[in-house]
């Protein structure tokens, strides 16, 4: 088995040409990597919204079925007036 050396020299534009093949193929790597990180972050950013839409529901059911305080003390009134009678 030879290797063949390449016994011609190296000019500027070879390895201009050379290090900008290079740079394509990596910044075509890096742009793949980060779109397939931001789409989980996008992913991870919906759930939480999903997850914020449950509790502001939530948190209105009982704001909407609460008993206010006063109306709860004086129907507790009542309540005790007539398991008296």
């Amino acid at each position: 088995m030879s290797i063949v050396k390449n016994k011609g020299k190296m000019t500027l534009d070879k390895l201009a040409t050379i290090m900008a093949g290079s740079f394509e193929g990596f910044e075509k790597r890096i742009t793949e990597n980060m779109d397939q990180r931001f789409d989980g972050i996008d992913m991870e950013i919906k759930g939480i919204k999903n997850q914020l839409e449950g509790v502001n529901k939530r948190v209105d059911d009982v704001y909407v079925n609460m008993v206010k305080y006063e109306d709860h003390n004086a129907l507790k009134k009542r309540v005790s007036v007539s398991e008296k009678v």
